[in-house]
This record gives C-alpha cells, sequence and structure tokens, in this order.
C-alpha cells in the first residue's frame, strides 16, 4: 500500500498536479524525545532534595513521559521527603473550574496536606512552609501572559526568598514553541493576577526562562535552580517533543486550544462566548446575536494568516449564554508558524464591534484592559482604529521587551 501511494504520489508531481511542497506540507512532524524537568531531576540531579523537606506545587500536568505523576514519583522515591502539596487554579488534581476556590484538605492518596494558593491565599504563608526546606514548581504552562500559573509561581518564589528557601523549577515545554513573541507589553498600572508582569501577552518562553526573567529582572532575588529539559528546541510544536498532553486546565483540552488562546481569551472581556461550556472552549466563539454565515465571511475576507473561520451554532452548557443558542465562528488554525494570535483576536473583536454595534459590549472596562493589559487598546477599537495601527503602537514596546528576553533563553 505504501508503495502504491508513493508511485501515485511520484505522478503527480511529474504531472504537477501537486507541489513537492504541499506534499511535504502534509507529511506528520517527526516527533523528538524531549526529557522533561522531572525526568532530569531524578535521574542526575536528585541530591538537590537530599535530606531536605520537600513542598511541592504542581497539578495534573506534574507528570513524566510515561504519565506518572510527580505526585507518586516524589512520594514513592525513598530519598526524598515530600510533606506538602501546593496547588494553583483549578486545584493539585485539577477537578476545580475556572475562578472556583479550592481550600485546604489532605489529599486522600498521600495523606499529605494540599494548601491552595488560589483565591484569598496566592503566596505560600509562612505556615504552609513550616514543614518545607525546599519549593518545587512543577506545571505545564501554555504560553500566554493571562494564564495564571506562571504568576503562582512568581508568588511562591517570593515566599521562598522570604523565608530562605531554595525554589526549583522543573522545566516543560511552551506548547506554543519558544520563538514567536506576540502583543502589547503588560503596562505596570494594569497588574493583576491575570498579568503580573511587564511581558507581551504572548511571550514565547518556558516556565523556567521566565522564573530567571522574573527573578532578575523584577527583582524576587530567590534562590532559585531551574532544571532544564533535555531536547527541546525553541521552533517545537508541543506535538513534535513526544511527550503526553495532559490538559492545564478544563478548559484547555488540546495543544491547538493553546495556540488560539492568545487570541480568543481576549474574548472573556466581552459579551461574547469564547466557548466556555462546549466541547471547543476558545476555538468556538459566537453570541445570540451574531449572524455566523455573516461572521464567517467578514473575517475570512480579511485573508489573515495561518487561519481560517468556519460558521457556526453551538449552545454553552455552562458559563456566558448558557442554555441559549449562539451563532459565531470555529476558529482553524491553518499554519501555525504564520499564524499571528493576538492580533487575529482583534480583528474578531473589532469586526463583531462593527458587525453588531447595538449588541456588542465589553462586559467591563477594567476586565478587558487586564487581559489585554492596557487601557488604550478598547479605547482604540471603540474609536474605530484598525488593527494594523493598535499593532504599532505597541510595536516599540515588545521589540524592547525581545532584547532583554534573550539574556534569559535556556534553548536553541
Amino acid at each position: 500500500m505504501k508503495r502504491m501511494i508513493t508511485i501515485f504520489t511520484i505522478c503527480l508531481l511529474t504531472f504537477g498536479i501537486v507541489s513537492s511542497k504541499s506534499v511535504t506540507a502534509v507529511k506528520e512532524k517527526k516527533k523528538q524525545k524531549v526529557s522533561p524537568g522531572i525526568e532530569v531531576l531524578l535521574k542526575e540531579e536528585k541530591d538537590v532534595l537530599s535530606g531536605k523537606k520537600v513542598g511541592l506545587i504542581t497539578n495534573p500536568t506534574g507528570i513524566d513521559s510515561k504519565l506518572t505523576s510527580i505526585v507518586d514519583l516524589l512520594n514513592d522515591d525513598p530519598d526524598i521527603n515530600l510533606t506538602a502539596l501546593f496547588g494553583p487554579e483549578h486545584g493539585v488534581r485539577g477537578d476545580a473550574q475556572a475562578g472556583a476556590s479550592v481550600e485546604y484538605y489532605i489529599d486522600e492518596k498521600t495523606g499529605l496536606p494540599v494548601y491552595s494558593l488560589y483565591g484569598k491565599t496566592k503566596k505560600p504563608t509562612p505556615e504552609m512552609l513550616k514543614d518545607v526546606e525546599v519549593l518545587v514548581f512543577d506545571i505545564q504552562d501554555v504560553g500566554t501572559r493571562y494564564y495564571t500559573y506562571i504568576y503562582t509561581m512568581a508568588y511562591a518564589m517570593e515566599a521562598a526568598k522570604e523565608n530562605d528557601i531554595p525554589f526549583i523549577v522543573l522545566d516543560r515545554p511552551n506548547p506554543q514553541g519558544g520563538v514567536s513573541v506576540d502583543g502589547p507589553v503588560l503596562e505596570p498600572e494594569f497588574s493583576s493576577f491575570v498579568g503580573l508582569y511587564p511581558i507581551p501577552l504572548k511571550h514565547g518562553m518556558t516556565v523556567g526562562e521566565l522564573a530567571t526573567l522574573f527573578n532578575k529582572e523584577f527583582k524576587i532575588g530567590a534562590d532559585l535552580k531551574v532544571i532544564k529539559m533535555k531536547g527541546w528546541k525553541r521552533d517545537m510544536d508541543y506535538d513534535e517533543t513526544g511527550l503526553p498532553f495532559v490538559l492545564p486546565s478544563p478548559n484547555m483540552p488540546t495543544v491547538s486550544t493553546t495556540f488560539v488562546y492568545p487570541a480568543t481569551g481576549l474574548i472573556e472581556g466581552t459579551n461574547v462566548s469564547e466557548g466556555r461550556g462546549t466541547t471547543k472552549p476558545f476555538e468556538l466563539i459566537g453570541a445570540p446575536y451574531i449572524n455566523s454565515d455573516e461572521l464567517a465571511g467578514k473575517l475570512n475576507a480579511l485573508r489573515l494568516t495561518g487561519v481560517k473561520f468556519r460558521a457556526a451554532s453551538f449552545t454553552p452548557t455552562f458559563s456566558k449564554h448558557a442554555g441559549k443558542l449562539s451563532h459565531g465562528v470555529e476558529i482553524y488554525i491553518t499554519d501555525r508558524e504564520e499564524f499571528k494570535a493576538v492580533p487575529t483576536g482583534l480583528h474578531i473583536i473589532k469586526t463583531i464591534q462593527d458587525l453588531y454595534p447595538a449588541d456588542f459590549e465589553f462586559l467591563a472596562a477594567k476586565n478587558f484592559n487586564l487581559l489585554i493589559g492596557n487601557g488604550w487598546v478598547m479605547s482604540r477599537i471603540e474609536e474605530g482604529s484598525s488593527v494594523n495601527e493598535i499593532m504599532k503602537e505597541y510595536q516599540a514596546k515588545q521589540d524592547a521587551f525581545k532584547k532583554v528576553r534573550k539574556n534569559y533563553l535556556l534553548y536553541k
């Protein structure tokens, strides 16, 4: 069968029906063997935990390449004394929805205390750290500024500094790759738990690289050690790493979701559904007042690179417009390298506002402004500025960040 397909492909090329470029494009990307930080730690650097009481900040994404949880790996290791667990948004076991707080409890499987770092307490307190002599962070990030896990890491680094505790980051891939930087740099007055530091909306860094940048540029000053991955290269998508993908949060189910998230996550600040309550959160967007065909036609007419839009209707089971038939589009990324997430998100929002000015609204100025990281993009959209004009306005600060970013890149 393979031989027949090969002969058929050669014939197509010979008669010019397809190009060699298109044939190459449909080949499955070759998967590499990437070892995440947890595997490197246990094989080569376990001594950094030797003789110390270990506190672990993690969630279901903290696994090795065989899908074994880091909680079990450390708890079952006779050479490691795991004494406490700390959970970010969605909890250690990942069973809490967005915005839901998780209180203190005892983990049934290990008998260890579990402290929440989401809700009222975002930074580990001295009481939480009383039986901890080293803090370990192992969570899969998604590569977007308004995802909260990297700020859980930053606050924990602050607590480690204040309590003279070493802080270890077990590095993991940026699922969107480590090349593209996109979107405006957050302005300090819009600092929040969905954007703590002045970094672009899409930063193109791993959690380990971000930790080193946060620690120095924002003067945390923790006793920080990053356990690097082996085999990861900056131009890798997560699909190329050979690692299993565990959804980082309930509404981030696939690698494809992570790519579209910097675009459609911005829609959370509007009265348009970002697809929560559907099987394709952030890939489906819509509202009862939208005409699907009209919106899809307008967006496709923009000829945005690396993306297509399909007219779609759906009924969210929860969150915005729950139980109401909503109309909009499904976003299809056709070329991850060409796709420009933040401009695409801005085009979607501007197009919906232009088409339905009487119905579209920003839910609360503060909410959207915190997501985009400034107070002027929303104003420009309302004033009728083009997305290209908005992009030009934030380009200089983005370029300045790229120069700083180079100093903290741990991989080629």
